[in-house]
């Protein structure tokens, strides 16, 4: 803060405004100063800061000679009300000896900061990186400022803020109308995009609809593992015949409907995950298998409560809810968790997860069964939870 000098705020011959902006601190180096909720004008030659209103009066403000300016640098500054801003770093040489006086005469910091409530406006802060990389004040000034308090008149006679009217608003209703445009063709190509996918999937859907019907049907030479092989595909594409709520009068219907779809749909997926799937992975999948028909979580929980086998809807006592094997109950599961523990000596939820090759929630789910019934038994500590067999069940057997 010791670069900073009185002035009055008014141009030299030669130097004209580039931006301003409102609300800003001024920091020493890391330390907050009082000079805050500012107004700061940036011209080619200087940075001025003073209090709302000072300087459309000409008065006297601060000032910095941008040939102090080293170099810029940002920093992230983060809070809980104002979120994430951008304060600008201003890294500066020493003060000449000829420096007029100002608001600090000795300051240990080699750098200044500009932040505000919001951060500072991007317009500001690009214009000073491109006015500091001009370095337009190397060209001398003829006429020097006036001194503070001295009635002799400026060269350049005029306030600072009426330039910047006059210039910088015209140059800022532009970069929005620019900015405007440029949405607005970006949208229109999205449409154009999205039109012709439709389009498309409409495409998509008919011929899968005619390679279904001729596999019913068993129309033309069509062997038995190519018809296996043609549902493989259609099925991992995702194009069949959706079940959709415009089909039915009631949403009863619809969600049994849609019950008996899923579970045709998940059936052999479930038995290869283990006999249970979350119900987010029944959501991805399901989803996935629809196409363009997506369904809502909401349908698709409602769903699941019609199921009436071989898959039901189970929750678990933290509140987890999957879709199960019926064949698959507690006794079932946590037998076969318990061997797998057994086999390994001891297992994390993790390592569980990761050998059945199932989500963490179902691996814990699948471990806290297996500990309910007394097969295995927990062990916390600082290195995590890990699950041993119950070796008290073993004495007993012996």
């Amino acid at each position: 803060m010791n670069r900073f000098e009185y002035t009055a705020a008014r141009l030299f011959e030669g130097e004209s405004i580039v931006s301003q902006d409102r609300n800003v601190k001024l920091y020493d180096g890391d330390d907050k100063t009082q000079f805050e909720e500012g107004e700061v004008v940036l011209t080619t030659h200087r940075l001025f800061w003073g209090r709302p209103g000072e300087i459309a009066k000409a008065a006297t403000v601060l000032c910095l000679q941008l040939k102090y300016v080293l170099s810029l640098g940002e920093e992230t500054a983060s809070s809980f009300i104002f979120g994430r801003k951008i304060r600008i770093i201003v890294h500066l040489r020493p003060p000449a000896n000829d420096k007029a006086p100002g608001p600090m005469d000795f300051s240990t910091a080699g750098f200044i900061k500009l932040s505000g409530k919001n951060g500072l406006n991007r317009e500001f802060s690009m214009a000073l990186w491109e006015t500091t990389e001009a370095r337009v004040w190397e060209v001398r000034c003829n006429v020097p400022p006036p001194p503070p308090g001295s009635d002799t008149p400026s060269p350049r006679n005029e306030s600072i803020p009426k330039i910047k009217l006059r210039t910088g608003i015209g140059g800022i209703e532009k970069s929005i109308e620019q900015k405007h445009k440029q949405t607005n063709e970006n949208i229109a190509l999205a449409f154009q995009d999205l039109k012709v996918l439709m389009a498309m999937a409409k495409d998509m859907v008919g011929i899968s609809k005619e390679i279904s019907s001729r596999i019913r049907e068993r129309k033309g030479e069509i062997s038995e593992d190519e018809t296996v092989q043609f549902k493989s595909y259609l099925m991992s594409l995702g194009i069949d015949d959706p079940v959709t709520r415009d089909a039915f009068s009631s949403n009863s219907a619809y969600f049994k409907s849609l019950a008996r779809q899923i579970c045709e749909l998940l059936l052999d997926p479930i038995e290869e995950s283990g006999g249970m799937m979350s119900l987010a992975d029944v959501y991805c999948r399901v989803n996935r298998a629809r196409g363009l028909e997506l369904l809502s979580p909401e349908d698709l929980l409602n769903a699941c409560h019609y199921l009436d086998g071989p898959i039901k809807l189970r929750q678990f006592p933290s509140g987890a809810q999957v879709l199960q094997m019926e064949s698959q109950d507690d006794a079932i599961v946590a037998r076969d968790t318990a061997e797998k523990v057994e086999a390994a000596t001891s297992l994390a939820i993790e390592e569980l997860s990761k050998d059945m090759k199932i989500s963490l929630l179902l691996a814990k789910e699948k471990l806290l069964v297996a500990e309910r019934m007394g097969l295995i038994c927990r062990d916390e500590s600082i290195e995590g939870l890990r699950f041993y067999p119950n070796l008290l069940l073993r004495n007993q057997d012996d």
